[in-house]
């Protein structure tokens, strides 16, 4: 029995490629009192990795070289020599790209009953309680405001653009391509989807929100944000979620639009989910039950096996991905 892990091998200059990774097997050591082994099932690949990839402050420490690359998993408790957690036990964590990782038990949760295990990764995991804390703690959505939300067919977006229609509102999604934009309107049940990538995204947006934007919730930066700008009203709110336009960029955008922030007095914040932790368990409950009713739906786009994670990660860095990405250990 051996563990595979995908090592940072080098940091990325622009977009990661292949090369940047580095796969190794290495033997099972015995577990040591208050360990256990988890055969993983799933690996959840998020936008946030490529800013773990560079070296130089931010919100956390920065993978070290030659280290595993981040990641949570689901899967299954193996072998356990520690008091709360039995074989058998469906676990999720933050164990990296490996398959069958060693813990203490830090940071690890057993997996809710009645929640497929990989939708504890996407919508009612770090994901879908991204969206809820972004929309509704910072955005505060009132029936009848209109909303808009970039990268509208991803994890984050799919969930934000849903829960935006439960509470009433009027919701314009950003994708890139057709498909996605279908997806977004005919699948997810969003009043309207701009192609950013048909070249119309001023004219587009303008059309498609008549009476401005209350809410942005911007998962992409550079000149999405900037557009979108221009079209905010007074006292509008934009949560800040992610800049995936940003993380392969050599020299950073430029907003033109910013003094629209002091023409309309708007609440802009970034926001980190795991600052908002006391929220976490209320979003859950409400996400769980929203997809348990059928009223929140939500898409996989699957790799096969942990060799696959870089080249799957690259496509999500591209937008290859449609919903949520993971890698089926």
């Amino acid at each position: 029995m051996h563990n595979t892990r995908i090592l940072l091998d080098r940091r990325p200059v622009g977009e990661p490629v292949p090369e940047d990774f580095r796969i190794v097997e290495e033997p099972l050591a015995p577990l040591a009192d208050g360990e256990l082994r988890i055969r993983g099932q799933w690996l959840s690949l998020d936008p946030y990795m490529r800013g773990r990839m560079n070296e130089g402050k931010s919100y956390v420490k920065p993978v070290e070289l030659g280290a595993v690359m981040c990641g949570e998993v689901v899967g299954e408790v193996a072998e356990s020599r520690h008091p709360e957690f039995a074989v058998g036990d469906l676990v999720a964590g933050d164990l990296g790209w490996q398959s069958m990782p060693t813990s203490n038990g830090t940071g690890l949760r057993k997996l809710l009953p009645g929640i497929p295990p990989a939708a504890q990764l996407s919508v009612c995991g770090m994901p879908g309680v991204t969206a809820w804390c972004g929309l509704m703690l910072i955005g505060a959505p009132k029936a009848g405001e209109t909303v808009v939300v970039s990268a509208a067919a991803g994890a984050v977006g799919s969930v934000v653009g849903q829960i935006a229609k439960l509470k009433g509102c009027r919701v314009v999604g950003i994708a890139g391509g057709a498909d996605k934009c279908r997806h977004v309107i005919e699948d997810l049940g969003f009043d309207a989807c701009i192609d950013y990538k048909a070249g119309r995204l001023r004219e587009d947006l303008k059309a498609a929100t008549p009476n401005g934007v209350d809410i942005y919730f911007d998962n992409v930066g550079g000149e999405i944000l900037d557009t979108v700008l221009a079209r905010m009203n007074p006292f509008s709110r934009l949560p800040v979620c992610g800049l995936i336009s940003q993380y392969n960029a050599s020299e950073p955008y430029g907003l033109r639009n910013f003094r629209s922030v002091l023409v309309n007095r708007i609440k802009i914040q970034g926001f980190i989910v795991f600052d908002m932790k006391e929220h976490h368990r209320q979003a859950v409950t409400e996400l769980a039950g929203w997809l348990a009713e059928g009223k929140l739906k939500y898409r996989e786009s699957i790799a096969e096996g942990l060799r696959a994670a870089p080249a799957a990660f690259i496509g999500l860095l591209r937008g290859a991905n449609l919903g949520k990405q993971l890698v089926r250990l």
